[in-house]
């Protein structure tokens, strides 16, 4: 068996982002840049009002004199004189002449005259040409992934279109002769196919299109012939059959399409029977079949193959410190996950509460679960109170 840390290295050192492509701004959101984004533009353009006001000459003695307006848009076209004013709005143009801008609410106005109540400095309320970007600059630099809020600057930097990586496909293999489709009927001696499901949505959650084919059932031919129909996808993704029982077939259905072995078996629990290699040109991960026990090693492993895929580093879970809740007893050779709720003190700081049973077939204690408490291999006992790393699902997509 090898380490969670070498089984994701491997895993990850074989692929390669995948190709760009242009899309609409408006569908760019959970994309990852293929390129840097540079500004066409300088921003803001001109010096501009942060506030409605007026724009005045500071060293001019009171009152002064209101010659015009400029609202937004629609630049003054003269110059502020000696003594004079030009009434301005947020993102008005502050005409020539003028050095600063005074609050509108900090006036007092009869006709066309304003007197000012308030302490001026000059430059005050003025946002200056260049002050947010200018343009050439890099607004938001390759291999980002599109947030809102880089969305937004990318549109204010004047592009409506966005190079980015085409999202992997992910090819999603549930096998076994024992599950059915949700809505089926479920004959006796049978189980709901709950795997692919949850995989396919962490497949999207990550940024990945989803091909979910159709379950393969407990035959050499069957998977072999499933597997071939996705020959051109970024990843096969494998669910069930990866252990070593009679009737685990994976490996040798693969095997009969040329499937290089790299490594089958990790020192990890829930998640033991990990499996991968390629087959022909494409990776495959082969999970396990216990759905708690699939969908860590996805957390584990398929996030980050497909963060690499989108031309992102691809890097560990990052996890969180917090205290336990109860004791733990000391751990074996496999660095164990246990499913734990998580509590929010009033300072920030989080408790970690272990599940009492972690059944890797449980979905129903998975789907309660905030984490997972990470123990390394052979870890000391822990007691209350101690702190331990915890891996928080909401940080991973799920």
């Amino acid at each position: 068996m090898i380490s969670v840390e070498d089984a994701r290295a491997r895993i990850l050192a074989g692929l390669e982002p995948t190709g760009g492509e242009v899309v609409g701004l408006a569908e760019a959101a959970g994309r990852v840049l293929a390129e840097d984004i540079r500004a066409r533009l300088t921003h803001p353009p001109h010096d501009v009002s942060a506030m409605d006001g007026y724009a005045i000459r500071a060293a001019d003695p009171q009152p002064r004199r209101v010659i015009g307006a400029a609202p937004a848009g629609h630049p003054f076209a003269g110059e502020v004189g000696p003594g004079e004013a030009v009434r301005l709005f947020t993102g008005s143009v502050v005409p020539a002449g003028a050095d600063t801008v005074v609050l509108q609410e900090d006036t007092d106005r009869s006709g066309d005259e304003i007197t000012i109540r308030e302490t001026i400095r000059p430059g005050q309320h003025i946002r200056r040409a260049g002050q947010d970007f200018r343009a050439g600059d890099v607004m938001v630099p390759a291999r980002s992934w599109l947030n809102p809020r880089r969305i937004g600057l990318i549109a204010a930097a004047n592009h409506a279109w966005v190079p980015v990586h085409r999202r992997p496909v992910v090819a999603i293999l549930a096998t076994g002769d024992e599950i059915v489709l949700p809505g089926e009927p479920v004959g006796h001696g049978g189980i709901v196919s709950s795997n692919a499901h949850a995989l396919a949505a962490l497949v999207r959650a990550c940024g990945g299109e989803a091909m979910v084919l159709p379950i393969a059932g407990d035959s050499i031919d069957a998977i072999a012939a499933a597997a071939h129909s996705a020959r051109h996808a970024d990843i096969l993704v494998t669910t069930g059959g990866a252990s070593v029982g009679d009737h685990d077939l994976v490996a040798p259905a693969l095997a009969t399409l040329g499937m290089q072995l790299d490594f089958w078996k990790i020192a990890m629990r829930p998640g033991k029977p990990l499996m991968h290699g390629m087959v022909g040109a494409v990776p495959l991960i082969g999970l396990p079949g216990n759905p708690v026990s699939s969908y860590l090693c996805a957390v584990l492993f398929l996030k980050p193959a497909i963060e690499r895929l989108l031309g992102l580093p691809g890097a560990a879970p990052q996890s969180v410190p917090a205290r336990l809740v109860s004791d733990l007893a000391a751990n074996d050779k496999r660095a164990d996950h246990l499913r734990c709720r998580l509590h929010v003190e009033p300072d920030g700081s989080l408790r970690a509460e272990p599940f009492s049973k972690q059944d890797s077939g449980m979905l129903s204690a998975l789907a309660r679960a905030d984490g997972v408490i990470q123990r390394a291999p052979y870890a000391p006992a822990a007691t209350a109170g101690d702190v331990v790393p915890v891996l928080r699902f909401d940080a991973l997509g799920g």
